[in-house]
Formats: structure tokens, C-alpha cells, sequence
């Protein structure tokens, strides 16, 4: 099983709202707004099932219980999480368009609030799967 799709089975979509729902102001923006591109990007008909497999792996880490670094662990607690979630959308860039950006960011929206994003953080994540989209083969 290779790294990427480890945490496959892990992964529910009842699972992953239900860690963010839980857990979205403790893990930050940026964790969140990586999650919640992935999630929409399993939506996109853009996406094959080879990223698909990535992101299920990706999503499938952040709900996983056991962590490399416990949740728990304030600060550094969410940090492989983002590198993982960061990993998988950089792996599957081509399937990650603006639509799905846009749908990741209405619902960051819900979690925050409008006054409460910190577009900054939302621009580092964008530009970390730009980056790699800019250069991606498939």
C-alpha cells in the first residue's frame, strides 16, 4: 500500500465533518481550508480515481485518531495534518480548479465567519497547489 492511500480506509464523509465540526477552530484555517478543498475536489468531475485514491488517504489522515503528533498537542498538534492534507492537494493539483477552491472557501466561511478568515493563510494553501498545478504532469 503505498503512502499516499494508507489512510484510505479511514476516511468517512461523516468522519470528516464531524472532525471539523469538532475541531476546526483548534486545527486553524489553513488545516480546515485544505481539508475542505480535497473534500471538493472528490466532486469534481476533473478528478480521476488515482487522485481521488490520494485524497480519500489525505482525508483519511486527518480523521484517523492516532496521529504521528496527537491533536491534543497545542500548536504543533494539527501540523501533520496540514502536511499531509498539503501533500495530497499538491499530488492531485490538476483535479483542485477554482470552483472547488471557491466551494472550500464559502464553507471555511461557515466555520469562521465573513470578519474571520485570514486570507493570507487561504493564499499560502492556494499558492502551494498552484505551484505544483503550474508544473504537474499526469
Amino acid at each position: 500500500m503505498s503512502e499516499e492511500t494508507k489512510y484510505v480506509k479511514h476516511y468517512s464523509e461523516e468522519g470528516f465533518w464531524t472532525k471539523l465540526k469538532k475541531n476546526a477552530i483548534k486545527a486553524g484555517q489553513k488545516v480546515v481550508y485544505s481539508g475542505l478543498t480535497l473534500y471538493y475536489a472528490l466532486e469534481s468531475p476533473n478528478t480521476s480515481l488515482r487522485d481521488k485514491a490520494i485524497i480519500y488517504g489525505g482525508l483519511g489522515y486527518l480523521i484517523f485518531p492516532v496521529d504521528a503528533i496527537p491533536d491534543l498537542v497545542p500548536v504543533a498538534g494539527y501540523g501533520d495534518d496540514l502536511g499531509v492534507l498539503l501533500f495530497a492537494a499538491t499530488r492531485v493539483a490538476l483535479s483542485i480548479d477554482s470552483v472547488v477552491k471557491q466551494r472550500a472557501k464559502d464553507k471555511l466561511v461557515d466555520f469562521f465567519g465573513e470578519g474571520a478568515i485570514k486570507q493570507n493563510e487561504i493564499d499560502e494553501v492556494d499558492q502551494q497547489i498552484d505551484g505544483e498545478n503550474s508544473t504537474s504532469v499526469k
